[in-house]
């Protein structure tokens, strides 16, 4: 999906910004600050990078702040509530309504649809913008995302179509399955027929089932609005503990990386210090040697002379000798 710079003509001039941030980090420069595991995004962020996660959070937001009228509106205007966040019990309570006379289910139909597809394209957005990252960081523990690539990888479009198609059905976040799909390559357009159908498709059994149940729907979900306050906090108090755990986590996770590459660079300064004080032995041994040898040789220069004097003076006694005589 990338071109290395270099590789070919007209590479793609956001990989040449992106290496040297690469190289920035592996040499602890400043743009090192900005890879935290955190964001999906590596080095310093682009506007577009600014601009798609700013959507995810925002979409986040926009999901708590309509998660206290989910219970309220579910039995009074369900349609409503479809068309603000795609509900599923407001599918169902929409549909039971129909059957005991008030409604449409096209209306029913129609209004799922944006109310379940209008973040998706963040996430085909993201998937094509950080690829592996993003995909790393919604998958979690499970790594999920991660088996769904290998099985693009093989399978490519073959795995890629029905799973969009699919994607509502799936025991899993739809958001994983988008990004796979954006960072696999999959077109636009071709992503938002393929979703609007798996949409329909998922909204058309959930309203099969509303009509079916009809008033035994409608008085639960009546219900439920009754009691819908004390549910919403009851939901709050469920997802914040989750999401704190799951925010605890991740931190646990990037103090550890954090900690070992800091022991491994510490290891290998402690290798090179010790290195070098026993190049330093060496150094001083070879030169205690040298001093130890210097006397010596100066020894044995000095013997040939003492020996010449010792013949001198043997010479001047016996010509002495000699004269007394």
């Amino acid at each position: 999906m990338t071109r290395e710079v270099g590789e070919a003509p007209g590479a793609d001039p956001q990989m040449q910004t992106r290496e040297p941030e690469a190289a920035g980090q592996a040499a602890g420069g400043p743009d090192g600050t900005w890879d935290d595991p955190r964001i999906p995004w590596s080095g310093r962020p682009r506007p577009v990078d600014i601009l798609c996660w700013a959507g995810i959070v925002l979409s986040g937001i926009y999901y708590w702040a309509l998660l206290p009228f989910v219970a309220p509106l579910v039995g009074t205007h369900p349609v409503l509530l479809e068309v603000l966040n795609g509900n599923t019990a407001a599918i169902i309570s929409a549909a039971a309504f129909v059957r005991i006379g008030h409604g449409s289910l096209v209306v029913v139909l129609l209004a799922a649809l944006p109310g379940l597809m209008k973040f998706d394209i963040l996430y085909w957005w993201a998937g094509r913008l950080w690829g592996e990252r993003i995909i790393a960081l919604l998958s979690g523990r499970r790594n999920r995302g991660g088996r769904y690539m290998a099985r693009v990888q093989r399978w490519g479009r073959k795995f890629t179509w029905p799973a969009v198609l699919v994607a509502q059905f799936l025991p899993i976040p739809t958001a994983i399955i988008y990004v796979v799909v954006g960072w696999a390559g999959m077109r636009l357009v071709t992503f938002l027929i393929l979703d609007a159908i798996g949409t329909l498709l998922w909204a058309g059994l959930l309203a099969g089932l509303g009509y079916e149940l009809g008033h035994h729907a409608v008085v639960v979900a009546q219900t439920i609005s009754h009691y819908g306050l004390w549910i919403s906090i009851a939901l709050i108090v469920v997802i914040v503990f989750f999401q704190v755990r799951s925010q605890r986590h991740m931190l646990s996770v990037a103090r550890q990386a954090r900690s070992a590459a800091t022991g491994g660079q510490a290891s290998t300064a402690a290798t090179g210090d010790q290195a070098s004080t026993a190049a330093t032995g060496d150094q001083a041994s070879t030169a205690a040697t040298g001093g130890q040898a210097s006397p010596a040789a100066t020894g044995g220069q000095a013997s040939p002379a003492a020996t010449g004097g010792q013949a001198s003076m043997a010479a001047q006694a016996s010509g002495g000798d000699e004269a007394g005589s």
